[in-house]
C-alpha cells in the first residue's frame, strides 16, 4: 500500500512573525511540506507559479495585492491549487469575496494546528475547509438573504413544489441536512440509512446541481429554499 504524498503548502502573510510562526507550526505536522512563504499577494502568485503547491494558506489584508485578488489569480491560472484563507477577520466583507474568488477553506487565526491540518486535508479531497464559526456565519448570511428560517426563496419556473435540476425527494432531504451542517455520519443516523447510501445521494445531487463542495451545496440549498422541513 503506497503512502499518500505529503501536502505541499505555501504560506502567504505580510506579518513576518505570524508567517514564520505558521511555517514553524506546519513543519511540526505530519503529512505537510511547506514549499514557500510569501509576504504579499504578488509574491504568493509568483511562488505558486514556481512551486505548484497543493494548498495556499492565504492572509487577506496584505500590501500590493490583497488575498482576495491573489486567490482569484491563483485559481484562474492554477485550478489544481486550492486556497485556504487564514485571517483575523470573519466579517462578511472578508468572508464572501474570498469564497467568491475561489477559496475553498476559511479559518480565523485562532485556529489550532489540528483544525488547520483538517482544512488542508479537506480541500485536497474536494471538500470545503470551513471553521465552525465560518459555517455558522455563512448559514446566517444565506438565511438572512432569503428571509430567515421561513424563507420563500426563488425557485426555477415549473410546477408548484417541483424540485430544481431533477432532484429526487430523498436527494433534497439530504441536501437540506447538509445545509443544517450535518456530517455524512449524522445524516445517515437521521435518515436510518448507511453512510454509503448517503454518499451516493450526495454524489448524485452534486452532479445534478453542478456544485463542487459542501459550501456551494449550502448556498444552493438556501437559494432554492431546500432547507428545514423541505418536502
Amino acid at each position: 500500500m503506497t503512502e499518500e504524498r505529503a501536502a505541499r503548502v505555501l504560506v502567504a502573510d505580510d506579518q513576518t512573525v505570524v508567517r514564520e510562526g505558521i511555517v514553524m507550526l506546519l513543519g511540526l505536522l505530519p503529512g505537510i511540506e511547506v514549499v514557500g512563504a510569501a509576504g504579499d499577494g504578488e509574491e504568493a502568485v509568483a511562488l505558486v507559479e514556481r512551486h505548484h503547491p497543493d494548498v495556499v494558506l492565504m492572509d487577506l489584508r496584505m500590501p500590493r495585492c490583497d488575498g482576495v485578488e491573489a486567490t482569484r489569480r491563483i485559481r484562474a491560472a492554477h485550478p489544481e491549487t486550492e486556497v485556504v484563507v487564514l485571517t483575523t477577520y470573519a466579517d462578511d466583507d472578508s468572508l464572501f469575496p474570498a469564497l467568491q474568488a475561489g477559496a475553498r477553506g476559511y479559518l480565523t487565526k485562532d485556529a489550532g494546528a489540528e483544525e488547520i491540518a483538517r482544512a488542508i486535508a479537506d480541500v485536497r479531497s474536494g471538500a470545503a475547509g470551513l471553521s465552525p464559526q465560518v459555517q455558522l456565519r455563512l448559514l446566517e448570511r444565506l438565511s438572512g438573504q432569503h428571509g430567515g428560517s421561513g424563507a420563500t426563496a426563488e425557485r426555477p419556473a415549473g410546477r408548484p413544489g417541483e424540485l430544481p435540476d431533477g432532484l429526487t425527494a430523498r436527494e433534497a432531504e439530504v441536501l437540506a441536512l447538509i445545509a443544517e451542517g450535518l456530517s455524512n455520519a449524522e445524516i445517515a443516523q437521521r435518515l436510518f440509512v448507511s453512510q454509503a447510501t448517503v454518499k451516493t445521494h450526495i454524489n448524485n445531487l452534486f452532479a445534478k446541481t453542478a456544485v463542487r463542495d459542501r459550501a456551494q451545496a449550502v448556498a444552493y440549498a438556501f437559494r432554492h429554499g431546500i432547507t428545514g422541513t423541505q418536502q
